[in-house]
């Protein structure tokens, strides 16, 4: 399963997804207490929320949209098939709207977003993009790092010139995810060859982490990886997607364990059916966006089946409903925000 190249298909067949990230654009300011417990990890190139969210936490069962949810269309107003998200300071998001080829930051309160990388036509020049798919922040640079997937490469993008352009520093490449660790090294995802690769900042080549032992679905092996994730320890996650699972690797380790599903492609709660977006609390919790099951599910750590705390009610446009969930975060008080894809929309849905 890979991108469309039609802008705004509604081909699901053409949806992959990409990875949410809390990093701050713009400050380093650390956040204010809270009664749920969250941590903030403060680092020369990086901020990011990395939330401590109680096992038995609940969500609303109904989402507010806070971004889109105008029907499709590449208006400020609007999106076009989103893929990717993140949270900062409680107060923006920064979305990759993918079938409009753009990176756009939408205040919560606003009814508008602004393109901050893009220019709503597919191209290859360095001022423009050919359907991204994740991105994420070098604070040290002060730069967008983002996954150019129609294009084949990897870009870092000044987030505060008028008239910015991006320079490459990886290419030939069929990334989908990216993600940074705490001593500046990058994560990037492969679909064609199966493989997750770390890279030094400058480094053109990398090395293989995860996978590369060609498609299949053993413990050494990943098929279409997409989101990923790396925690403090350099523990790598991945949503291996085509595999209907999510792969732990530990740092060196050789092969990958099973954390969720793995079962085969199903709706039961021992099951995924394509993940994509990915994150892990503090705790080891596992959240993923269960795309075409149409849910959010979580696994606890080492769960034998994981629970459904936002949609499972069949796909939709009502309140209650997703539309091919493909990326989620966190802000600070717990809350979930959640791209509904095929709904072109960003939901909140409430910590209770």
């Amino acid at each position: 399963m890979d991108v469309s190249t039609d802008a705004c298909a509604k081909n699901a067949a053409g949806v992959v997804a990409i990875c949410a990230r809390r990093c701050s654009l713009y400050t380093c300011q650390r956040p204010r207490p809270h009664p749920h417990s969250f941590l903030s990890a403060r680092r020369s190139f990086l901020v990011y929320m990395i939330p401590n969210i109680p096992s038995n936490s609940r969500w609303a069962s109904n989402g507010v949209t806070v971004a889109g949810g105008h029907e499709r269309g590449n208006a400020t107003t609007q999106l076009c098939n989103p893929y990717g998200l993140f949270i900062y300071d409680d107060q923006t998001m920064i979305i990759v709207d993918s079938g409009n080829h753009r990176i756009i930051e939408w205040k919560m309160d606003e009814k508008n977003g602004y393109i901050v990388a893009g220019d709503n036509s597919p191209g290859n020049r360095l001022d423009q993009l050919n359907w991204p798919t994740d991105v994420i922040i070098e604070k040290e640079t002060d730069s967008l790092i983002i996954c150019d997937r129609g294009n084949q490469r990897v870009v870092r993008w000044p987030c505060h010139k008028a008239t910015a352009q991006g320079e490459i520093i990886v290419s030939d490449i069929n990334c989908f995810g990216l993600t940074m660790d705490d001593q500046k090294y990058l994560y990037v995802s492969d679909t064609d060859n199966h493989e997750v690769r770390r890279y030094k900042i400058g480094d053109k080549n990398g090395t293989i982490i995860a996978g590369g032992h060609g498609k299949g679905d053993g413990l050494n092996q990943l098929n279409y990886p997409t989101y990923i994730f790396v925690d403090r320890q350099q523990t790598l996650y991945v949503s291996d997607h085509d595999n209907h699972r999510v792969m732990k690797w530990n740092k060196d380790g050789n092969e990958g364990i099973v954390v969720a599903g793995g079962r085969g492609k199903g709706e039961t709660l021992t099951q995924l059916s394509f993940p994509n977006g990915l994150f892990v609390d503090t705790l080891g919790t596992i959240y993923v966006a269960d795309s075409w099951n149409h849910r959010v599910m979580r696994w606890s750590d080492e769960a034998k089946q994981g629970t459904v705390i936002v949609g499972g009610n069949s796909w939709g446009g009502e309140t209650n409903q997703l539309h091919f969930p493909t990326s989620l975060s966190f802000d600070r008080h717990g809350n979930l925000y959640i791209v509904d894809q095929l709904n072109y929309r960003v939901q909140r849905f409430s910590i209770e």
